[in-house]
């Protein structure tokens, strides 16, 4: 201990004077190929939400005129 004091762990105290000499490996840089498909990827994914946006908007227009016999459905009633 270089500061000669009683602290527990007394070395996390001292850890921030440390400074590693070891540098992380270079980042792999991806080849076309791999960016390719990330992108088709995320093509297909967002053509997927808009299409079922576009499906499900029919159904939730408010413009559809209620008609005036009921449904199949309560004629047996």
């Amino acid at each position: 201990m270089s500061r000669g004091e009683s602290v527990p762990f007394a070395f996390i105290a001292e850890a921030d004077r440390f400074r590693s000499n070891v540098t992380p490996p270079p980042a792999a840089r991806r080849s076309f190929r791999e960016v390719a498909g990330s992108a088709l990827v995320g093509l297909t994914v967002v053509a997927g939400l808009v299409g079922a946006v576009l499906l499900g908007l029919p159904a939730l227009s408010e413009d559809q005129s209620p008609s005036s016999k009921p449904p199949a459905a309560a004629e047996g009633r």
